[in-house]
């Protein structure tokens, strides 16, 4: 009994004896968690990346993932060759609903049910289809110019038993066939200036070049006359519309006026819209 109360009595020992085992053993404990950490970490990502070899890497998925939300695209609404064909607007715009005649849409090709819109005249339509009708909002919700527009409503018609004339792109004024400029001295005052703009804008009416705005913005309206405009050389539609004279027509044409939204709907200058309206009126006289 004596001996084993002995052995209680003698101090005890823990694993660590030196102090390189004492050192040895601190690391341990911040080391070994510190790889069991990353190892857990290697597995869940490994577990949710691609394979080696699969598409999710190839040039094209990585492409696609990058590529921009969206793009700007300007078009010269004088260079006829970046305008779209009436068949190119009908497939990215129009099918939507002519394809199958959604929404009460005259079905394309569908003679039964273009007959009466065909009889309503080519400028009908088109008011239609700029404006908007019945469940089709205005141009049908796309981003097209009004030509464009116009070309899309004759290929349609025309699939539906019209024989109407595709709209033509006005031709853009060049250098050697604008009308030659009034000078102005460089002393003139601005009254002198316009004065001198408003001679010169009749002599260059009655030649075959056009002021650059009427080309790109009035001629879709003024050229056929659509939605009531006059038509460019009718001077008994121009009549009752001429007592104003070209300033009292100006200041309409900026405020705008019945279907004509303010400036025709450009960003045009008060005196490149001046100039216009000087070369309408001097047509129809």
């Amino acid at each position: 009994m004596s001996e084993a109360h002995a052995d209680d009595d003698l101090p005890h020992e823990g694993p660590i004896k030196t102090p390189k085992q004492l050192l040895g053993a601190v690391v341990a404990a911040f080391v070994v968690p510190i790889i069991v950490i990353i190892l857990l970490v290697n597995y869940v990502v490994a577990d949710k990346m691609p394979a080696a070899g699969s598409s999710g890497l190839s040039a094209e998925a990585v492409a696609q993932r990058i590529q921009p939300v969206g793009r700007v695209e300007i078009k010269d609404a004088s260079d006829p060759g970046s305008l779209k064909t009436g068949q190119q607007v009908y497939a990215a715009q129009c099918v939507a609903c002519h394809g199958s005649g959604a929404a009460g849409a005259p079905k394309f090709g569908d003679t039964a049910a273009w007959a009466p819109r065909v009889k309503s005249s080519y400028e009908a339509l088109l008011t239609s289809a700029l404006k908007g009708k019945g469940n089709m909002t205005a141009q049908g919700g796309g981003e097209f110019s009004d030509l464009e527009i116009g070309r899309a409503v004759v290929y349609m018609a025309n699939q539906g038993g019209g024989k109407f004339e595709e709209p033509k792109a006005a031709a853009a004024t060049t250098a050697a066939e604008a009308p030659a400029a009034a000078v102005v001295p460089a002393a003139a005052t601005a009254p002198a200036a316009a004065a001198a703009v408003a001679v010169a804008t009749p002599a260059a009416a009655k030649g075959d070049a056009a002021p650059a705005l009427y080309s790109q913005v009035c001629s879709v309206c003024h050229a056929a006359g659509v939605a009531g405009a006059p038509k460019l050389g009718d001077k008994a539609a121009w009549a009752p519309r001429l007592a104003p004279g070209v300033d009292g027509l100006t200041a309409s044409a900026i405020k705008g006026k019945g279907a004509m939204p303010p400036k025709g709907g450009s960003t045009a200058s008060d005196a490149e819209i001046k100039t216009t309206v000087a070369y309408m009126v001097a047509a129809a006289k």
